[in-house]
């Protein structure tokens, strides 16, 4: 249907963050240091973030959108109230928490690569304590820059939130000399923007391969939707594998595609 609905003008937004409170509706929030619209069913369309841009970035424009879902965002904000919590994935920060991007220094999202030293006792990995394989931080999807360093030319993994968890291998047999991002194709907003992050990995970071690792449960396969629609868009062609872990752990299937 077509209604008017928040438009944000990406070259002209700083990520101040100062429209985020302003959208009583929750339906933009601060992604990779740019204020994002998380979803058309989140925004009203009567514009009263508008004033709250000292940049001018935010506008109304009338186009094809999903229809305001009032009962769905009723809901999120009275949970928001009652638990008092950090939100998960895709809604906005507690208005009582200091909101900084990653452009305006917030020590959670500021990026940092590191070397991995392997711990060896005669020629053997040691035993009991197991080093972590991580080279870079941050790790979630929405956090990366995608062209970063850390990225180019690199064998990349994008896991889904839960698989670490449930394979206790996962550092040895799928991060080892890997770069990782993760994300929940279920939990997440803002599913279109991981589609161009992953298309600008290929396409500017120039990476060498893709591995999505997901659980067996239907929802997750949305996370290799996500990926393979990246790869169509990209000019450049990479190797894609699909891996399946089960909610135990043992790796179901693994096959490129």
């Amino acid at each position: 249907m077509k209604r008017k609905i928040i438009k944000i003008d990406q070259e002209k937004c700083t990520g101040c963050g100062l429209c985020v409170p302003g959208c009583h509706e929750e339906a933009i929030k601060i992604i990779d240091g740019k204020a994002r619209l998380v979803s058309d069913v989140f925004c009203d369309g009567l514009g009263a973030c508008l004033g709250e841009c000292p940049e001018g970035a935010l506008t109304l424009e009338e186009r094809d959108a999903d229809p305001f879902d009032e009962k769905l965002v009723s809901e999120i904000i009275a949970c928001k109230k009652r638990d008092d919590v950090l939100p998960h994935h895709g809604q906005s920060t507690p208005k009582n928490l200091n909101v900084m991007s990653p452009a305006g220094g917030c020590p959670g999202s500021a990026h940092a690569a590191f070397e991995r030293k392997a711990t060896v006792v005669s020629g053997k990995a040691q035993t009991g304590e197991q080093p972590s394989e991580l080279t870079h931080w941050p790790i979630q999807l929405h956090l990366v820059n995608p062209a970063a360093d850390f990225f180019r030319g690199r064998d990349v993994v994008l896991a889904a939130d839960c698989v670490a968890f449930a394979a206790g291998d996962f550092h040895s047999r799928f991060l080892k000399g890997k770069t990782l991002a993760i994300a929940c194709p279920k939990l997440d907003e803002g599913l279109d923007e991981y589609t161009e992050k992953i298309r600008r990995m290929v396409d500017e970071a120039k990476i060498n391969t893709l591995t999505v690792v997901m659980m067996q449960v239907p929802c997750c396969r949305g996370l290799m939707q996500i990926a393979q629609a990246a790869l169509q868009k990209a000019a450049r062609k990479v190797p894609l594998k699909a891996v399946v872990v089960s909610i135990r752990g043992d790796v179901l299937s693994e096959d490129w595609v």
